[in-house]
């Protein structure tokens, strides 16, 4: 059969199925395309079954997609790198593994081979083939692109993106590296790392990156909080492929940090300042005086680091309760270690300042008084 006519086979039937009545005479037409789905392509079907009793080959079909190996039986050391996938496109819908696993096996090792699938058993014109080394998806590439697998059929074999990162926007600002990772770890797979960033296009909120072990895992996880309608710690999100464009425009802002104050008691704007100067180490004196004088009580400050860059810069969740103040300030703040100073105390010197703005002092006004 020829590539057209079987994907013009696959649609006549099901656009017969859908296109029934109502009632009893659509309930018919419902079974009728269940029989249709068990029967179609029996012989390919019953041809796969006995290859792989022959073969002992374990094939495991899960969320759309019907997986070999990763790791294949007698595999020793870790997974291949990065560039070790290749991408088959333009496959006719009723060919199976037992004619593709051979033929992609004979330039080499499989370290795993997924073909996605239908609802009717067929597949959906395309596969990924992963090696072992990066050389031997090379060699795969130059030997099946353009390679007849039938009279008529030939498929396209290039090198897969292997996606491994995404991007989750819209957590609330409150919401720590841990606790994320504590959750994603018990809805996914294979997460090697989570990194929080403020948003950049959604303001009192912040964008995670993970980073996955393989690109099956990170695909996995985006199927999974996609259709799962997560809201973490409140708020709706948004998940995605991370972006090149995204990456590099978080990375250069990690090489200038600064706070991203994103909750106030009464003043909804975001105060945006560099980190203190350790001439500011009387700010905290300042504010208690502040405090005192205005019979607020003394401010209780609670600091978390959520997140430490290779370059030095903290990432601290930070929360001052002054007992005359209805509502706590929050937010979050970049710091360094000081001399002589933890970068909790240096974080404790940020809020304070963050608080004395807040409470309508200047930043003139608190120098004066140091």
């Amino acid at each position: 059969m020829r590539c057209d006519a079987m994907r013009w086979a696959v649609l006549e039937p099901s656009r017969a199925w859908w296109g029934g009545p109502r009632g009893e005479r659509g309930a018919a037409a419902a079974m009728e395309g269940e029989t249709w789905t068990s029967t179609i392509n029996q012989a390919n079907k019953k041809a796969l079954l006995t290859w792989a009793k022959e073969t002992g080959i374990n094939l495991v079909q899960i969320n759309g997609q019907r997986r070999y190996g990763g790791p294949p039986p007698g595999w020793v050391g870790d997974p291949p790198p990065a560039g070790t996938e290749v991408f088959i496109g333009k496959l006719p819908q009723d060919m199976y593994e037992n004619t593709l696993i051979p033929l992609f096996q004979s330039v080499g090792t499989l370290y795993e081979f997924r073909l996605m699938m239908t609802f009717s058993g067929l597949n959906r014109g395309f596969a990924y083939a992963k090696y072992g080394t990066q050389r031997t998806a090379k060699e795969a590439i130059a030997a099946f692109n353009n390679f007849s697998v039938r009279e008529g059929c030939a498929i396209v074999v290039c090198r897969s993106t292997e996606k491994r990162e995404l991007s989750v926007d819209g957590l609330e600002a409150l919401v720590s590296r841990q606790e994320l990772e504590a959750v994603l770890r018990r809805v996914t797979a294979g997460i090697l790392s989570v990194t929080l960033h403020p948003s950049p296009g959604r303001p009192r909120t912040q964008l995670a990156l993970l980073k996955f072990s393989s690109h099956h895992a990170a695909a996995m996880a985006k199927k999974t909080l996609m259709e799962g309608n997560m809201r973490l710690g409140g708020g709706a999100i948004r998940v995605d492929w991370l972006a090149a464009n995204l990456k590099q425009k978080l990375q250069s802002l990690e090489e200038k940090p600064s706070p991203s104050w994103v909750q106030r008691a009464k003043h909804p704007g975001l105060p945006k300042q560099a980190p203190p100067s350790p001439v500011l180490h009387n700010v905290l004196e300042h504010l208690n005086t502040l405090c005192r004088s205005q019979y607020l009580g003394p401010p209780l400050f609670l600091t978390k680091c959520v997140q430490a860059n290779p370059n030095g810069w903290l990432r601290f969740w930070c929360q001052v309760v002054i007992p005359g103040c209805p509502m706590p300030f929050t937010g979050f703040t970049w710091v360094q270690d000081g001399p002589g100073r933890s970068g909790h105390e240096e974080a404790k010197v940020a809020v304070a300042l963050q608080v004395l703005r807040m409470l309508g002092e200047s930043l003139c006004g608190t120098c004066a008084n140091l």
